[in-house]
């Protein structure tokens, strides 16, 4: 829990006593690769850090098929936030593509460390300011970009993703076909 602890105080001024009751409240779980962490029309009480491993945020569209609409890796937080937020229920399903280690931050700690940490507020503002930028830079990407520039954008983002991520996967990520993904990346190769 000390990588937790060293990203939450690279955000905010946190004493030790605010960090150890709030990690009090803060458990380890692994996860098997191929495990589904969250399902959808579940509700979501729980926050994640990932400490090893990589997981996949994907839904289900109203053919069946399955989209990937995010990847979380190391020292990044990951829920299906909208769920968190509003109580109601995830459309999302959080999958372990790896075996994967999380610390999990239930919705008592997170809320104890509204109420009694000195910028617990803060904590929570820059968390979710963060992941909306992300979004909001995503979609923007997805309409602005080239293919083959989100495609190496995306290769900085998640470093390694290729040889983590089943192909099908990443091409989902990047809206494309896998065909066209497996043109993209011989591309790559050849500049």
């Amino acid at each position: 829990m000390k990588t937790l602890a060293r990203v939450i105080a690279s955000l905010i001024d946190i004493s030790d006593e605010e960090a150890n009751v709030f990690m009090s409240f803060c458990y380890r779980k692994s996860f098997k690769k191929k495990s589904l962490i969250s399902n959808e029309d579940k509700y979501i009480d729980e926050v994640y850090f990932i400490e090893k491993g990589i997981l996949r945020v994907k839904i289900t569209d109203l053919q069946g098929k399955e989209h990937t609409t995010h990847f979380a890796i190391e020292n990044q937080f990951i829920a299906d936030y909208n769920a968190f937020l509003t109580g109601e229920k995830s459309s999302y399903q959080l999958e372990a593509l790896e075996d994967t280690e999380v610390i999990v931050m239930p919705r008592n700690a997170i809320e104890w460390g509204y109420q009694n940490m000195t910028e617990g507020q803060k904590l929570g503002r820059l968390i979710a300011e963060h992941y909306f930028v992300y979004l909001d830079t995503r979609i923007q990407r997805l309409y602005t970009l080239s293919p083959i520039e989100h495609y190496n954008l995306m290769s900085q983002i998640f470093p390694n993703i290729h040889n983590r991520v089943p192909q099908h996967m990443v091409a989902s990520y990047l809206g494309i076909t896998p065909i066209h993904l497996s043109r993209i990346k011989n591309n790559v190769r050849k500049t």
